[in-house]
């Protein structure tokens, strides 16, 4: 399973990391480890590119910082 770092843009509460939780963890073979304000670390089974699109749709654009 692969760690992937990730910069998301529009969080700015708690209600919005809430939000970015869910909507990561609703992504089969993901887990959110570790998530706050204007960063997310996943580790996750599905590309990169998965993961941006969920969270773009969400309203939470991202772009990926690392990926381990």
């Amino acid at each position: 399973m692969a760690t992937i770092d990730l910069k998301i843009d529009k969080m700015s509460c708690g209600a919005c990391v809430r939000r970015v939780t869910q909507t990561l963890n609703a992504i089969p073979g993901t887990h959110a480890e570790e998530v706050s304000l204007g960063k997310a670390r996943v580790q996750t089974e599905t590309n990169s590119e998965s993961l941006v699109a969920a969270l773009t749709e969400a309203g939470f654009p991202a772009q990926v910082e690392a990926t381990a």
